[in-house]
């Protein structure tokens, strides 16, 4: 056999074809949770300012753990992903605590509070030292590890200028809270928690989804070119 028909014989696979994204609506499900997410994590706030209002602090902060744990565990018990349920029974019951603690109802959203503005300035950093935080979590949460849009300047433009679009509205929404908390007024508060807790943040992905891929797919080399 000749070297060229032994070069011959081998198959010719052609160029690795990599793994499409998902599509926007799979990507916008996945971080959200879906409808299903969405509602149970925002049932403990909601039984919590209600039972608030209706009666007693402390009922309130059994009502609204009770109910965070059992969506967790009935999650667990269906065999579903537990992620969005485990993260709001550890902010519910880390919250309840510390109203607990102080007897004061406000205080059941602080962690919150500062949770979102210590995200927002770490957001406004990492877009100041071109390490934009959108960036890297579009690596974990949908690139599957990979970063190659840091190789790529328009890219590297586009996940700074969406880091610093998520933190001005982060700052913004924990502003409103951080107003009516410093104002005692306790039950707006419980309102704004919910106005401004998924509503902007799906607004925000949205936009975020979107953009990255329109860029790529501008971006992206022309077959056979």
């Amino acid at each position: 056999m000749t070297t060229g028909q032994h070069r011959s014989a081998q198959p010719d696979l052609g160029p690795v074809e990599e793994e499409p994204l998902p599509t926007l609506a799979e990507q916008m499900a996945d971080q959200l949770g879906g409808w299903r997410g969405l509602v149970e994590s925002s049932i403990p706030v909601v039984v919590f300012v209600v039972a608030n209002i209706l009666g007693d602090l402390r009922p309130a902060v059994i009502a609204s753990v009770a109910v965070a744990l059992a969506i967790a565990v009935l999650r667990l018990a269906q065999r579903r992903p537990v992620r969005h349920a485990v993260n709001g029974l550890f902010g519910v019951a880390i919250g309840a605590a510390i109203a607990w603690r102080t007897g004061n109802e406000r205080d059941f959203y602080l962690p919150g509070i500062l949770y979102g503005i210590g995200y927002g300035v770490a957001l406004l950093i990492s877009a100041a030292i071109r390490q934009p935080l959108v960036g890297w979590l579009w690596s974990v949460l949908v690139a599957k590890g990979k970063s190659e849009w840091r190789d790529d300047p328009r890219l590297v433009r586009t996940f700074t200028g969406l880091t610093v679009l998520w933190g001005v509205v982060w700052l913004a929404k924990v502003g409103v809270q951080a107003a009516l908390y410093l104002a005692h007024q306790d039950t707006a508060l419980g309102v704004a928690r919910l106005a401004l807790g998924y509503p902007p943040y799906a607004l925000l992905l949205l936009i975020t989804v979107w953009t990255v891929r329109r860029v790529t797919r501008e971006t992206a080399p022309t077959p056979g070119a």
